[in-house]
């Protein structure tokens, strides 16, 4: 699954990213509506990541989605 499939998709896979990320709220997952960019960047925030540690979580959860 591609990032624009995800972003079609957000409302169903939203759910999953809840799971993978608590931290995030509510209001991230709005803001985030499936743009890749976005999720690696509230990630950083909420987790302490690096962009590189976040890039990492990020690809492996799409890789686990598909």
């Amino acid at each position: 699954m591609n990032w624009d499939q995800i972003k079609g998709n957000w409302k169903q896979l939203k759910g999953k990213a809840q799971k993978e990320w608590g931290k995030l709220t509510d209001d991230d997952f709005k803001i985030i509506e499936g743009e890749q960019t976005q999720l690696i960047g509230r990630i950083q925030e909420r987790y302490g990541y690096t962009r590189e540690q976040a890039e990492k979580a990020v690809a492996d959860w799409h890789d686990r989605s598909q």
